[in-house]
């Protein structure tokens, strides 16, 4: 019987995970040609790795945000004095959100940078509680 639970649990939250999941995909396909992005998952959490050019820690902001991760960040465009743009093709602001999976958290996310590259990790909630349920009797006896 419990595993009857585990898999009635599961059905039942299967169909919003695979709509969070599809929309999240969808979102990494229309990111900015300036951003590119993988996702990764383990048993609890995403890991949505970004690649932004020219995006420092100090010029980025991410944040999760009404189910979404929100990233705003800056370039920085260093010109040398004796050069000045023909062609300016890579834009100074970066802005993207991408839909999270239902069962994702932005509590206790966190993130690392290195030369551009973004690791974002955001937590799963836990998909079943770890509680009993308390069951009453209603004079059933037998």
């Amino acid at each position: 019987m419990a595993g009857t639970a585990t898999t009635t649990a599961a059905f039942f939250d299967l169909p919003s995970l695979l709509t969070g999941m599809q929309g999240l995909r969808n979102a990494l396909r229309d990111l900015p040609e300036s951003v590119f992005a993988d996702l990764l998952e383990s048993d609890d959490a995403y890991l949505i790795v970004l690649d932004i050019p020219g995006v420092t820690a100090d010029t980025a902001e991410l944040r999760v945000e009404r189910g979404r991760l929100v990233v705003e960040a800056r370039r920085r465009k260093d010109v040398p004095a004796e050069f000045h743009y023909v062609d300016e093709e890579r834009p100074l602001f970066v802005d993207a959100e991408l839909p999270l999976p239902p069962d994702a958290t932005g509590a206790g996310a966190s993130a690392e940078s290195d030369s551009g590259v973004f690791e974002v990790r955001i937590p799963k909630r836990e998909a079943a509680p770890k509680e009993s349920i308390p069951i009453t009797s209603a004079g059933d006896d037998a």
